[in-house]
C-alpha cells in the first residue's frame, strides 16, 4: 500500500474542493438566476471537461501553462513558480477538470428553489445576503453536498489530467490512481488490488454517506413545510 500517494490525494482532494466550492456557489447560483445571450455558451464550456478526453485536456493545460508558454514563464519569472509537475500543476488540473462536477448539481439546486420563496424573503426585509445565507442555502444544501462529494470523490480516482500535468514524482504528484497505474505495469497485481479497493471503499462511502445526508436533509425541510 503507498500510504504516500493516498496522503497526496486526499490533500488534493481537499485543497480541490476548498478553491471549486465558493467558485461553484457563485457560478452556479449565477447561471440558475440569470438569462442573457450567450448563457449557453457558458454552460457548454462548464460541461466540456466532460466531454474531452482527459488526455487531451491534460495536454492543453500542459500547452498553456508549460515552462514554454507566455503564462508559464511569467509566473516563472515574476513568482518564481512553475505551474507544472508540482503539486500545483496537479490543483489547477483538478480544478478546471473538476469544474462541472461542483457547478452543474449547484446551478440545478438553486433553479429547484421556489422563485416567490425569495420573493416573499425580500418583501419581509430580508436583504440579498440575509436571503441567501437563511432562505436559499438551506433549501439548495442537498445539491451543495452532492456537487461537494462527486468533487472530492472525482479528484481522488482522477488520472489522466494529473498525469499529465504532475507526472509521477513520488511524494510530490504521484497520487494513488498513478500507484495504482504503476503496480499493475510492474505485475504486482496484490497491491495494485488493495490500492483499488481502498479507493472504491472510500467512494462508495462517501456517495452513499451524502445519499443519506441528503435524504435527511430533504426529509427535515419536508416536516418543517408541513
Amino acid at each position: 500500500m503507498d500510504w504516500q500517494a493516498l496522503t497526496l490525494s486526499l490533500e488534493l482532494a481537499t485543497a480541490t474542493l476548498l478553491v471549486l466550492l465558493p467558485v461553484g456557489l457563485w457560478l452556479g447560483r449565477w447561471l440558475a438566476y440569470r438569462q442573457f445571450a450567450g448563457k449557453v455558451l457558458i454552460e457548454a464550456a462548464v460541461v466540456l471537461p466532460l466531454v474531452l478526453p482527459p488526455t487531451v485536456l491534460g495536454y492543453y493545460l500542459l500547452v498553456g501553462l508549460g515552462g514554454a508558454s507566455p503564462i508559464g514563464r511569467w509566473a516563472q519569472e515574476t513568482w518564481g513558480v512553475a505551474l507544472t509537475f508540482n503539486f500545483l500543476g496537479l490543483l489547477i488540473a483538478s480544478i478546471v477538470f473538476n469544474i462541472p462536477f461542483i457547478v452543474q448539481p449547484i446551478q440545478r439546486a438553486f433553479e429547484s428553489i421556489d422563485p416567490r420563496l425569495i420573493e416573499a424573503a425580500h418583501v419581509s426585509g430580508l436583504g440579498t445576503w440575509s436571503t441567501l445565507w437563511r432562505v436559499e442555502l438551506p433549501l439548495a444544501w442537498p445539491g451543495i453536498l452532492s456537487a461537494c462529494v462527486l468533487t472530492f470523490v472525482h479528484t481522488l480516482g482522477e488520472f489522466g489530467v494529473v498525469l499529465m500535468m504532475g507526472g509521477n514524482i513520488p511524494g510530490e504528484t504521484k497520487t494513488i490512481a498513478i500507484a495504482i497505474y504503476d503496480r499493475v505495469q510492474a505485475f504486482d497485481l496484490e497491491n495494485a488490488n488493495r490500492m483499488a479497493g481502498l479507493l472504491f471503499l472510500l467512494s462508495l462511502v462517501a456517495v452513499a454517506a451524502s445519499f443519506v445526508a441528503t435524504a435527511r436533509l430533504t426529509r427535515a425541510r419536508g416536516e418543517r413545510q408541513s
